[in-house]
């Protein structure tokens, strides 16, 4: 592991996993605060929680983590798996020396704590899983998808991708909010990017919902085509005792309804 400054406020480092992937992290907020670990979407990096970061390391060690296959972490050759993804999660907990934490993930970050908490319950305390679902088929969507990535790289994506990810409205007028997740999507390895499809093609966790113990909050958004309020309903009520909330959003509800997405977070996890 090597750690640092970055912009003089976090810890950045780089941990490998037992198959040899590195996997690039931060960590911000004061060191002694219980820990919140975020995970991010598909097709993004761990910057995607910019909008989250002041508030939440107020009163949390955020600790933050690219993926497998995107950002500053190694993208193997290969299709991903779920199990693979999730044991990555593991190992950076236990390279950090941490032994449980609250989680909060969106999208492809929604599925790896899904599995978290269900594989490895004494590790998750609190669960959010944001615009997300257990199950996202068919398989042959993510196959033509994984072929597209292959053949013409990131950039044939991207239109699509932000089309899906914000309501038209945001779009039109926050294009500034827009920029970093366009650079991010970019700049993602076609590699990791396919690999990381195949795992969420491969991935059914729709039976393994009720093992789930952790208090859990499911955030949807009300106007999302990536993974439609109907995913969100039935995550939440597969879930024990899981709340459900939903935002004037599309996908990425953390960046479109930055405040009100903090605030719901914020309140979960400080509800006793």
């Amino acid at each position: 592991m090597t750690g640092g400054s970055h912009g003089g406020l976090g810890k950045i480092g780089i941990m490998t996993t037992g198959d040899g992937c590195r996997i690039a992290y931060r960590v911000d907020g004061p060191a002694t605060g219980p820990v919140l670990l975020l995970s991010h979407s598909l097709g993004t990096t761990m910057d995607m929680w910019a909008p989250q970061i002041e508030a939440f390391s107020a009163n949390y060690r955020v600790l933050r983590y690219d993926s497998r296959g995107h950002g500053a972490s190694d993208a193997p050759v290969g299709a991903y798996s779920m199990d693979r993804l999730g044991r990555d999660v593991i190992e950076l907990l236990d390279e950090l020396g941490i032994a449980s934490v609250s989680f909060c993930g969106l999208s492809l970050g929604g599925m790896v704590g899904q599995w978290l908490a269900w594989r490895a319950p004494e590790r998750i305390e609190r669960l959010v899983i944001a615009n997300s679902s257990s199950y996202l088929g068919p398989p042959r969507d993510w196959d033509a998808r994984i072929a597209t990535v292959r053949a013409d790289g990131m950039a044939a994506l991207v239109g699509p991708v932000l089309q899906r990810w914000f309501t038209p409205a945001f779009r039109e007028a926050h294009e500034q909010a827009l920029a970093p997740i366009r650079a991010m999507l970019l700049e993602t390895d076609a590699q990791g990017y396919a690999g990381c499809c195949a795992a969420i093609r491969d991935m059914d966790q729709r039976r393994l919902s009720a093992l789930i113990s952790a208090p859990t909050l499911v955030i949807g958004g009300e106007s999302d085509p990536a993974t439609p309020p109907d995913h969100a309903a039935r995550l939440a009520s597969a879930i024990p005792g899981a709340r459900l909330a939903m935002l004037e959003a599309a996908h990425l509800s953390n960046v479109e309804q930055a405040t009100p997405f903090n605030v719901l977070v914020a309140s979960f996890l400080t509800n006793t």
